[in-house]
């Protein structure tokens, strides 16, 4: 148990320096035009706040397909992710159609998702609420 638990840290650690380069070389190349420098603190501090991004939106995610009942993580996961961003919700939503349109599925599936209402289903069934006991 202590092995796979090390393995995983390792893991863990050998992402964070990755995903640390990474961020390092962006930063560097979005800055050397301006004639900026980051610290190394700066970045540091920077991949913390990615990987925590990360680790929650894969942790969404995997909630997402579960509630749906599904093993597998599909686009309306990553939609539903962007429910509460409008403009990001747009940009996905016609990528996503872009991406329809190219393999040809893009008639059949937009009068599906144009159909489909957002929220709680209307309807006449009595609830729990207050005065209907």
């Amino acid at each position: 148990m202590a092995s796979v638990d090390g393995e995983a840290a390792e893991r863990e650690e050998r992402l964070k320096s990755a995903l640390w380069y990474s961020i390092g070389q962006f930063v560097d190349d979005a800055l050397l035009a301006d004639d900026l420098n980051a610290t190394p603190q700066f970045i540091g501090a920077l991949t913390e706040l990615v990987y925590t991004q990360i680790a929650n939106t894969s942790r969404d995610l995997e909630t997402f397909s579960r509630h749906a009942g599904r093993k597998v993580i599909n686009t309306d996961d990553v939609m539903l992710l962007t429910r509460r961003n409008e403009a990001l919700e747009d940009i996905m939503r016609q990528e996503l159609d872009r991406m329809k349109a190219a393999e040809g599925r893009g008639e059949q599936q937009q009068n599906v998702t144009a159909t489909k209402k957002r929220g709680r289903p209307s309807g006449g069934g009595k609830g729990k609420g207050k005065g209907n006991a």
